[in-house]
């Protein structure tokens, strides 16, 4: 069943680094995309609907990494299967939110092609 904690492990990392940019334009009072904006997604959810769906995000990491099996950075396995779950997700977010912030890898900016 150890193959069931890591996949946990990834998700968890998944979850974590998903909570990071909502987190910190929430606090910061910024607008973000969110899944309740409309078009979800794409649109700007206010900054306390990103500090709340953040939040929501750090709890299902917890529970992820935390209370399934028993975690140990001390583990190259569980660190890494996290970090895997973690990078995977940054570029995500990174291509995703890109297009709307002018940090897409393909040049464009705001959906302008130079």
């Amino acid at each position: 069943m150890a193959w069931l904690n890591l996949i946990s492990y990834f998700f968890g990392g998944v979850f974590l680094s998903n909570a990071i940019p909502h987190v910190v334009s929430g606090m910061t009072g910024h607008p973000f995309q969110s899944p309740f904006a409309k078009p979800p997604g794409q649109g700007l959810s206010s900054s306390t609907v990103n500090v709340v769906w953040g939040f929501f995000n750090l709890a299902v990491a917890y529970v992820l990494i935390c209370r399934v099996g028993d975690f140990s950075l001390r583990s190259t396995a569980h660190a890494a299967t996290l970090g895997l779950g973690f990078l995977l997700m940054g570029l995500m977010g990174a291509r995703h939110f890109g297009r709307f912030h002018g940090g897409n890898s393909s040049g464009e900016a705001n959906g302008v092609k130079p």
